[in-house]
């Protein structure tokens, strides 16, 4: 039975992540389709360039809530049902596929970012909260969100096994799909890297040439 529950909430958590807010947001707000301009990346950085900050917002907390919601609800009321570390983990990286290749939106998806801070909120406020510093400092001092990124996305695995024992307790399952979702999230930015390489990435602040 709890296999059958296990499989029902990953797949309900991949719905949910499907859930393109970028786009959803966009056309209650009467904004371009985010996919149609900028990077084309259904994201809250490339909605910020539509020129509403409002809607940018709105975006970013529906995409890291649709990544924590699935998580926390397994974490707190999981366990009388059998539902417990390892569907942490499927249902985090379901919720995070989903955000990637989103079944209502012809799998035409995001690179993941905010999806995956709310899984590790799920997960552990304390260690999204660490991920999510090492992303400020990166960005402040480099400039570069497609880079802060990556260091906070590689970091994440490294602080849920530091801090195991001490601040949460850790199970190798969800320090897997962490390093699953960090190799996902590097390979949707790609085309990031190749231009951080040849810097050519833009930074924080300054408009995307048209």
């Amino acid at each position: 039975m709890s296999i059958l529950l296990s499989l029902a909430a990953t797949l309900a958590a991949y719905l949910l992540g499907s859930l393109s807010f970028a786009v959803i947001v966009s056309r209650a707000m009467g904004l371009s389709d985010p996919r149609s301009y900028g990077s084309k990346n259904p994201g809250a950085t490339n909605v910020l360039r539509s020129g509403s900050k409002a809607a940018a917002v709105v975006t970013l907390v529906l995409d890291a809530a649709k990544g924590w919601l699935p998580v926390a609800l397994v974490r707190w009321f999981g366990a009388p049902f059998g539902l417990e570390e390892g569907t942490m983990a499927m249902v985090g990286l379901a919720a995070f596929a989903g955000h990637l290749w989103p079944v209502f939106f012809r799998f035409e998806g995001g690179k993941g970012v905010a999806t995956a801070l709310g899984v590790l909120l799920g997960v552990s406020g304390w260690l999204g909260l660490a991920t999510l510093l090492t992303w400020v400092i990166v960005a402040f001092f480099f400039r570069y969100s497609s880079l802060a990124s990556l260091v906070a996305a590689a970091f994440a695995p490294f602080f849920y096994f530091l801090g195991a024992g001490m601040v949460w307790y850790s199970d190798a399952r969800l320090g897997v799909a962490m390093v699953v979702m960090a190799g996902l999230l590097a390979w949707r930015h790609k085309a990031n890297i190749q231009r951080l390489i040849q810097g050519k990435e833009s930074r924080l602040g300054t408009k995307k040439k048209a």
